[in-house]
């Protein structure tokens, strides 16, 4: 199975973000995230927990397009009132998305232009402050560009590193903004100043496509220049496109 798009690549790096979390829940929003979740426990983090929507956590996963073939099978019991234990325990991780974001991680999905008056409402506040004070929280851009990457956001949805470390350590010891992922490439926040960098170029695109399509100065990786993001295995492909995504919903989101 030859041939990977520009969506699997965005899918294998949502589903890098998770690795090395073990047991903890991961929560996603939008199709690439959620395959990429998936993605990530039927192959390198088989410990994560997924809820089914309701009060079940369960040992395998649903498709996120297509027919499910089988009963789902049941490993736990997690009603709404314990979501909460393992959120605000730093036990959870959410990809969410971003129509703001600036170079230490704010993030903006309430509305476009001043508060008193914006100039368009989108979702609002959401549970984005409490997500990134109390656990890792990574971001789905599916368009980007300078409208999304920015020197400041609107409105203040999700903590970044500058303002979390304004509240100080007790406020913020769950804090981690661990990355971004673009239809562009991958960034992180692995500076001294906690500034976003580039750390790797999707297949096809340039660090200067990049660079010009970012609204703030973006760090670099030292030495050999930016890496390319991996490209999807082959078991990785199968699984996308056979298993959890057959009717190709992840390739909808990303443009090209």
């Amino acid at each position: 199975m030859s041939g990977f798009t520009r969506a699997d690549v965005c899918t294998v790096a949502v589903a890098e973000v998770f690795r090395g979390d073990g047991e903890v829940l991961a929560s996603s929003f939008g199709s690439v995230p959620a395959v990429g979740a998936r993605l990530a426990k039927l192959t390198f983090e088989p410990d994560l927990m997924m809820t089914d929507g309701i009060a079940c956590l369960l040992a395998d996963v649903p498709p996120v397009s297509g027919p499910s073939n089988s009963q789902p099978v049941i490993e736990g019991w997690l009603p709404f009132r314990r979501v909460f234990d393992l959120l605000w325990s730093g036990r959870r991780h959410v990809v969410m998305t971003a129509s703001q974001i600036d170079r230490y991680g704010n993030h903006n999905f309430a509305c476009i232009g001043p508060y008193e008056k914006p100039v368009a409402q989108l979702l609002g506040m959401r549970g984005a402050p409490g997500n990134t004070i109390n656990h890792p929280t990574s971001y789905w851009v599916p368009n980007h560009s300078t409208k999304t990457f920015v020197p400041e956001v609107d409105v203040v949805s999700g903590v970044g590193y500058d303002r979390a470390a304004a509240l100080g350590s007790r406020s913020s010891r769950f804090h981690e903004v661990r990355r971004v992922v673009s239809n562009l490439g991958v960034f992180d926040f692995a500076t001294p100043d906690r500034s976003m960098r580039l750390a790797s170029v999707h297949p096809g695109v340039s660090v200067d496509e990049v660079v010009e399509s970012t609204g703030f100065p973006l760090a670099l990786p030292d030495g050999a220049g930016v890496p390319e993001t991996r490209a999807p295995s082959e078991e990785e492909l199968r699984l996308i496109r056979e298993v959890l995504d057959p009717e190709g919903f992840a390739g909808r989101e990303v443009p090209g």
